[in-house]
């Protein structure tokens, strides 16, 4: 059987002597493995960059095999954020985020979607650090653990939403949330007012939030921590948001 997709490169690891075990995300087919042959070469090392989109072409004899890939590039976005460690750290960080919580093929459209957006935005956008956040909590809400900023889970209301509740993750307001502050997570204004754009700080707020979820109810269930690349992505993000912060 074969299949030929769109798809997001997730990571590529050396196989043998010439050739790597490669996983994509597409949008028909979801996360999916399969051996490249001399995908460790130099002519197709390039082409299978963390990120990078291709098309690709899937076969095996059954459905249940490793299968093999054909890959051919149409977009390197790698290449275009090599000279920025904190966008390349971005990128790595995304990319593994999905390879490690999306069950193995089972197509998450919206996801793969989500992620090419993201992608595109860190090669031109400013605001890609927000972009990052909205993609992850829209990861969150495939993976059944949506996130409800809409109104205060205590009284209902709307305004002076300011904190998160780590409990149910809905939005809290300022009067009630108040007594338990403490223990209640910053709600960034970008998330509550949906606006495209936000401040460094508001940034490091948002992954931290996002990523109490997915340690909480994704990476903890089944025993593991979080990939290094995101905990090195989230601890670079927050350093330029301090240093942002010093300079005003």
């Amino acid at each position: 059987m074969e299949w030929t997709d769109d798809a997001i490169i997730l990571s590529s690891r050396r196989h043998g002597e010439s050739s790597s075990i490669t996983t994509v995300l597409s949008p028909q087919h979801g996360r999916y493995a399969g051996l490249v042959r001399g995908g460790s070469g130099k002519s197709k090392r390039g082409i299978l960059q963390t990120g990078n989109h291709v098309r690709s072409l899937w076969r095996a004899r059954l459905p249940e095999h490793l299968g093999t890939f054909t890959c051919e590039l149409v977009t390197a976005h790698s290449a275009m954020v090599l000279s920025d460690p904190l966008r390349l750290m971005a990128l790595s960080s995304a990319c593994a985020v999905a390879d490690t919580v999306l069950p193995e093929r089972e197509p998450h459209a919206s996801v793969y979607h989500g992620l090419q957006i993201f992608l595109k935005a860190l090669g031109h956008d400013d605001d890609w650090p927000i972009i990052y956040v909205k993609w992850e909590l829209g990861l969150l809400g495939e993976l059944g653990f949506g996130l409800d900023f809409t109104e205060c889970a205590s009284t209902g209301s709307n305004d002076d939403l300011i904190y998160v509740s780590p409990k149910s993750g809905k939005a809290v307001s300022a009067s009630a949330g108040e007594p338990y502050k403490s223990r209640l997570l910053p709600l960034p204004s970008f998330l509550k007012d949906r606006a495209t754009s936000g401040t460094a700080e508001d940034a490091a707020d948002g992954v931290k939030l996002t990523g109490y979820f997915l340690n909480n109810h994704v990476y903890e269930e089944h025993g593991v921590n979080q990939p290094e690349a995101r905990t090195r992505f989230v601890q670079a993000l927050g350093r330029t948001a301090n240093s942002t912060d010093r300079n005003t």
